[in-house]
């Protein structure tokens, strides 16, 4: 089997326990290392070192000043039924972000970004990202984990779509969170066996 960066899993790690279903068992330990690979990778972001991921240039241009005063601590969380609220939080576009603060951790972990230009309509339909995050929650409760998942809308954003989706990949190829399609391979997600 090739080996690639980011492949945190053997396929020893998984068992299947249901051929009827195709559920996978998932061990406590794996999915608490999954976990720590995602947080050590994002911890330097959390705590205000994107500087330093940047790369030298002699010239500061708008596209460098993009991520200036981004820092998802500072966003407020919502549930991640937001849109279920009396009163909508947010409205118009919206970069929006995925996290989570696995027990123990210092840091939180990314798991997804995203873009809309309604940030009250987007999550209310379809959405890759809800079979990831239902998966995600199904098998940390298999093993006895908590969850604290949120949702959180930067609106200090572009307003015409070509510019937040701009930003949007600026911040995946950034932060590398798990759900997005653009760095899934990166950490192979244990517990989406059938989810493409």
């Amino acid at each position: 089997m090739k080996r690639v960066q980011g492949q945190l899993f053997t396929e020893d790690a998984l068992v299947e326990i249901d051929s009827n279903e195709n559920d996978l068992l998932i061990s406590k330990d794996l999915l608490t290392s999954w976990q720590k690979n995602i947080q050590n990778s994002q911890a330097r972001l959390f705590n205000g070192d994107i500087d330093s991921t940047k790369q030298f240039c002699f010239f500061e241009t708008k596209e460098s000043k993009d991520l200036d005063g981004f820092n998802p601590l500072e966003i407020a969380p919502l549930p991640m039924n937001f849109w279920q609220l009396p009163n909508k939080p947010h409205s118009g576009p919206a970069i929006y972000l995925v996290m989570d603060l696995p027990e123990g951790f210092k840091t939180p972990i990314l798991l997804y970004i995203g873009e809309t230009v309604s940030a009250d309509l987007r999550w209310k339909g379809d959405h890759d990202c809800k079979e990831y995050i239902a998966s995600y929650s199904q098998a940390l409760s298999k093993v006895g984990l908590n969850s604290n998942l949120n949702i959180r809308f930067w609106t200090d954003v572009p307003k015409t779509t070509k510019a937040r989706r701009k930003l949007e990949q600026k911040l995946i190829q950034l932060w590398l969170p798990p759900f997005n399609k653009e760095t899934r391979n990166r950490w192979s997600t244990p517990f989406t066996s059938d989810i493409k």
